[in-house]
């Protein structure tokens, strides 16, 4: 048996917090050489990055990977629309989940598994200002209570 090896590259820790991700799929990204050796660095950021469907393909719109340092003439622009490789029913899927109202689309992770460049995306429903203080409000009382049970077991 073969083990997976994977290295993550960027995370994209806004998009758990600005929607319930109700579903996970991983993409291919196509990507040109200078890319590759800048991911490589670990150079890239999906902060802002979302995904659309157009014409049966799927593109991956504000995902930023720096240019490679020693690149020159070859970089790309760094904010290149990047397509993903997905197959034709994962694109139905995301076309039909999108049509949904207040489903989106967006990048979570990228990350290199066996040697090839990936993307988890998932289908999201946004969350509303309400949602996100409650979500504070639970992240908080979390933190306190580990804080008790670490006082406790000291004394």
């Amino acid at each position: 048996m073969k083990k997976e090896r994977m290295k993550l590259v960027a995370n994209n820790k806004k998009a758990y917090h600005d929607y319930f991700i109700e579903e996970k799929m991983e993409a291919g990204i196509v990507l040109h050489g200078t890319e590759v050796k800048s991911l490589r660095m670990g150079k890239c950021s999906i902060k802002e990055a979302y995904i659309k469907i157009e014409n049966g393909e799927v593109f991956a719109h504000g995902m930023h990977i720096s240019p490679y340092e020693k690149g020159n003439i070859f970089n790309k622009d760094p904010l290149r629309i990047k397509k993903l490789l997905l197959h034709k029913a994962e694109i139905r899927r995301l076309a039909v989940s999108i049509a949904e109202k207040g489903y989106t689309v967006v990048p979570l992770q990228v990350y290199f598994r066996d040697g090839l460049a990936k993307v988890e995306i998932g289908i999201a429903k946004g969350k509303k200002n309400y949602d996100k203080r409650h979500d504070l409000a639970a992240k908080s009382q979390k933190r306190e209570a580990e804080k008790e049970m670490k006082v406790r077991l000291r004394v």
